[in-house]
């Protein structure tokens, strides 16, 4: 390995580029919200322009959390050999890169409507403000299920030129869903994170960290449901729904004995959840409009 290969590694491990999990997780709400804004198959260039946009923001989000979570990485296991806490790259490099990513990012968004674009302000303001929740909050899964749901919003402004209520619903179910998977991720991490005094909501929830995944799967399946009653959706965006909400009694199942290793593969595993309602979606769109 060249000098040259060996350094874009280190920005590639940076970005996650290696770990699409984080990348999938934003895709799947975005692709919801295009299909449930246009109805069926959205416009090709926004389909486009929002795909590589999720790659490039989850990037940047990536990049700009280990610059900030730089002195606290060096003491997690499951952090620690990550490029900036290892010292392979320097904190100016992540900004550099950061900033990079960004304008890239921008570029594309210039492509859509004002309304998108504003919208997309407050896309780069959550991306860098939520690696600090986790010091001031035991909630920043909450403040993540907004920011990794923003593209929900902007998805419909682009597609619709509008923010209906169906957006804020899909959002809604977001955030639920993103309370349920991160908290189980935290549980990973919830040894690490009381020595060092980084919050979480596992910490927060204690013995009750089960019972409040399982509710917010719930939580998020009813949102899920609604969005689909309010638009007419079928039996096959149904069908979808009860396949996830079997994924989610299998993950409770999964982290019964709470062990570290499990609860990280179950954060992994609601990569089929959003794959499988998106699919559900897709199919009823296709076959009954």
């Amino acid at each position: 390995m060249t000098a040259v290969t060996a350094r874009l590694w280190e920005y590639a491990q940076l970005m996650r580029l290696h770990r699409p999990i984080g990348t999938l997780l934003l895709l799947w709400p975005t692709l919801w919200a295009l299909w449930f804004a246009a109805g069926g198959v959205p416009d090709i260039k926004l389909l486009l322009v929002f795909s590589v946009g999720v790659l490039l923001m989850r990037s940047a989000g990536c990049v700009i959390n280990d610059y900030l979570d730089r002195d606290f990485d060096s003491h997690v296991a499951r952090t620690r050999t990550r490029p900036i806490a290892a010292g392979r790259v320097l904190p100016r490099e992540a900004l550099i890169l950061f900033a990079s990513l960004c304008i890239v990012a921008f570029g594309l968004v210039l492509t859509l409507n004002w309304y998108a674009v504003a919208l997309s302000f407050i896309a780069v303001f959550l991306a860098v403000s939520y690696p600090l929740f986790k010091r001031w909050t035991h909630l920043p899964q909450v403040y993540l299920g907004v920011t990794f749901g923003w593209g929900i919003p902007m998805a419909f402004a682009a597609q619709t030129n509008s923010l209906p209520s169906l957006a804020w619903l899909l959002l809604a179910a977001n955030i639920s869903w993103v309370l349920a998977y991160d908290t189980a991720y935290a549980m990973a991490d919830r040894a690490d994170d009381l020595k060092i005094g980084v919050k979480s909501t596992a910490i927060l929830f204690g013995a009750y960290d089960r019972l409040l995944i399982g509710l917010f799967h719930a939580g998020a399946l009813a949102l899920l449901a609604l969005a689909g009653s309010t638009t007419g959706r079928g039996m096959l965006y149904y069908a979808g729904l009860a396949i996830v909400g079997g994924i989610a009694v299998q993950q409770q199942f999964a982290i019964r004995r709470r062990d570290p290793q499990a609860c990280f593969r179950v954060f992994l595993e609601n990569n089929r959840f959003g794959a499988v309602v998106f699919l559900g979606l897709a199919l009823d769109c296709y076959f009954n409009g």
